[in-house]
């Protein structure tokens, strides 16, 4: 029996065991499920595959058969038990890590192909000089041209010390420029900005997942924005999906008192048993909090928000999360693949399950829940509360007064539609790159003294780091309206003035700074982010009631 026989019987009777191990013995046969038992299905589904082996009309890869196999049983139980390829376990590693090995650049695919939006510092892309605006066209003599960004990111991804060689369109070379980078560390932070807000706002980004440097992240960037005078904390997890519980267990630990319940866990197996996860001591900060949330605020980031509503110990504001409350057990298989399996359930401190319900509709649909920010394109609350379904959960009442129901995710205290994003918009933010990409490579008559050899890697930026005056934001519109491609007049940008303003300025930032320079200028603008500035005086009523019962 060759290798993937091999490997598709232990599979299977692994996870057998592992669901037997879970849900007690099986149920006696009856005349109708006769032979539905992990070994007979182990068996039928080896002789089943020997079959389609020995008589489809074209070869079969048996890799692919096998994982889909695997991960269609998987999603039969709920959709977050997963299965992983050799590659996307070794993915998983190392996002936990922190760290993954490649160039060490960020890419963004535009309409014409990948190109690099900023390089990290310290790199190997940096070291070899990539920079904003180099599109990506060919990755070990493959054209790369029509990739997607997925697509280039596995291509440049490898092992530590072996060389990729890329080629780049560069606007100011008549030819692309060949380049041989040996792959390195790449840091995968938690954390990707801090900076300080109007009003003594200390504002964290904690937006790249809870890895095993997230805790320590929080600290540093509290401690630096401590320095510059922070009273009051705005934390985003806004797009951050979750990961590892011990380090959500840390950051709520920096915000309520020892033994404090963080998150009950409920389940019944040897892998997970019921208990309280309570908060581990350390230094507590006592100022005023608002935690942001959305809809791909999931898992871990929802443990989180959740704490800090339960307890009244600061603001949750923006719009639904996500809802994932099953906790996932990772189980490494054999020959570097590995599956996830729901053990258990999350629930708040005052015992509230974050699990949406999925019992109806389809995997697609479940993981494109709509939060119900926009609707046909416009901010619609009342859409959103006629389309959502009634409270399953039992009610529960916070320390802060309010009540929500379980089963649905986090509810945010204070709702805060998110930043439109519509056709218009997209257009704008294509154009905005490439006019940019211009500027910076000295192509923009007039505007010469914006070009840019390197990325200075400055992350925090005050406003007059990056000017737009008119006379600049008028170069970029006639640029815009004779490019038929952007697909728009004068008219159309008009109508978006604001929005074209703030992303040039984001687009410039990026270029001659940093992402995080770039993310920080588009922050000023974020509904969401000013929400949350104006609801601090709420949040430190909050606090003063909470610090005075302790």
């Amino acid at each position: 029996m060759n290798r993937v026989f091999i490997t598709i019987g232990i599979m299977l009777v692994g996870i057998g065991a592992v669901v037997g191990g879970m849900f007690g013995r099986l149920p006696q046969r009856t005349n109708t499920d006769a032979g539905l038992n992990p070994k007979s299905i182990s068996q039928d589904y080896g002789e089943a595959l020997e079959l389609i082996d020995s008589n489809y009309v074209n070869d079969i890869k048996h890799e692919d058969v096998l994982d889909s196999s695997v991960q269609s049983m998987l999603w039969t139980l709920d959709p977050h038990s997963s299965f992983f390829t050799r590659a996307e376990f070794k993915k998983l590693y190392e996002e936990q890590q922190s760290q993954f090995y490649g160039i060490g650049v960020s890419i963004y695919q535009h309409r014409d192909g990948v190109y690099v939006q900023s390089v990290i510092p310290e790199t190997p892309a940096d070291k070899e000089g990539l920079r904003f605006g180099d599109k990506i066209v060919e990755v070990e003599g493959k054209d790369a041209t029509k990739w997607s960004s997925s697509e280039v990111s596995k291509n440049v991804r490898g092992e530590k010390g072996t060389p990729v060689n890329i080629k780049v369109e560069r606007l100011t070379a008549k030819n692309p420029v060949p380049f041989k980078i040996y792959r390195g560390g790449v840091p995968l932070p938690s954390i990707r900005n801090h900076f300080m807000l109007e009003n003594k706002v200390g504002y964290v980004g904690l937006s790249g997942g809870f890895q095993e440097t997230t805790a320590k992240e929080l600290d540093f960037a509290i401690e630096n924005l401590k320095k510059e005078g922070m009273e009051s904390l705005v934390l985003d997890l806004r797009g951050n999906r979750g990961g590892l519980l011990p380090q959500a267990i840390e950051v709520v630990s920096r915000f309520i008192p020892r033994g404090q319940t963080v998150v009950s866990v409920k389940g019944r197996s040897r892998y997970m048993s019921s208990r309280d996860l309570r908060a581990v001591g350390g230094t507590i900060h006592e100022f005023p909090l608002v935690v942001l949330i959305d809809g791909s605020s999931a898992s871990a980031s929802e443990i989180v928000a959740g704490a800090v509503q339960d307890y009244g110990r600061g603001l949750v504001v923006g719009s639904e999360s996500f809802g994932k409350g099953l906790v996932q057990k990772v189980f490494p298989l054999p020959y570097g693949t590995g599956l996830t399996l729901t053990t258990g359930r999350y629930y708040t401190p005052y015992g509230r399950s974050l699990q949406r319900d999925y019992s109806s509709g389809s995997i697609y649909d479940y993981f494109t829940h709509n939060d119900g920010a926009t609707v046909n394109g416009k901010e619609d609350d009342l859409a959103e509360s006629e389309s959502k379904p009634e409270p399953a959960g039992k009610p529960v009442k916070t320390a802060g007064g309010r009540t929500f129901y379980g089963g649905r995710g986090i509810e945010p205290d204070l709702k805060a539609p998110g930043l439109l994003f519509n056709d218009a918009r997209y257009r704008v933010s294509e154009s905005t790159f490439f006019f940019t990409r211009q500027l910076v490579a000295g192509k923009i008559s007039g505007f010469e003294s914006y070009k840019t050899e390197k990325q200075t890697f400055v992350t925090v930026i005050k406003p007059d780091d990056v000017r737009v005056d008119d006379a600049l934001f008028n170069r970029y519109v006639e640029f815009t309206v004779k490019d038929p491609k952007f697909g728009l007049t004068k008219a159309n940008i008009a109508d978006q003035y604001s929005y074209a303003r703030s992303r040039l300025r984001e687009q410039i930032a990026t270029a001659r700074f940093s992402s995080e320079a770039g993310t920080q200028v588009l922050l000023e603008n974020d509904p969401q982010v000013l929400k949350a500035v104006d609801a601090i005086p709420q949040a430190k009523k909050l606090t003063n009631t909470i610090m005075a019962s302790r």
